[in-house]
């Protein structure tokens, strides 16, 4: 008596079991099969729409028109639009960036390390790019951004991140 009713306990132990796996399954592959779905639904939303086009009609000439003027970084230089964080006032046109950090808390070190070489440093952050930029030192000509972006390499010839410094070209 006792061993049938061990082996019917255990036969509904199987059962049970048995049941849960393919419930958790089945759930599963629903999650999966809704999630598909609502991929394909997305997709056919952003397909384009068709674009009606007219027929092309004659059009009397017109003078052209004067190229309009867009101001550019000039060679050599990266253009980005950036905002002071700490260290200084604001930038001038052109400025020597010694690196650039995705951790604010890497940026200052470097800035400080600089103020305590002597060098007037601030820390600057591109929000496109979601960067701090380390600026040395900040100039309205660009011939005097280049002499101190030299003469900053020069002062650290074994410093390989300092040998990379390069010249920002400030857009407001």
């Amino acid at each position: 008596m006792k061993k049938i009713f061990v082996l019917g306990m255990g036969v509904c132990m199987v059962f049970a079991l048995s049941s849960c796996k393919s419930s958790k399954q089945s759930a599963y592959k629903k999650a999966y099969e809704k999630a598909q779905q609502q991929e394909l639904a997305s997709a056919s939303e952003q397909t384009a729409p068709v674009e009606v086009v007219a027929p092309v009609q004659a059009v009397t000439p017109v003078a052209p028109a004067q190229p309009k003027v867009v101001e550019a970084a000039p060679a050599g230089t990266r253009q980005e639009k950036v905002t002071v964080v700490s260290g200084g006032d604001q930038l001038k046109r052109f400025s020597v960036v010694s690196g650039a950090y995705g951790i604010k808390a890497n940026a200052e070190g470097v800035k400080q390390q600089l103020q305590n070489d002597g060098y007037n440093a601030m820390v600057v952050f591109n929000a496109e790019r979601n960067l701090y930029r380390v600026v040395v030192s900040t100039f309205d000509d660009r011939a005097s951004a280049e002499q101190s972006r030299d003469s900053f390499k020069a002062r650290y010839p074994q410093n390989a991140d300092f040998q990379k410094a390069w010249l920002l070209y400030s857009v407001e």
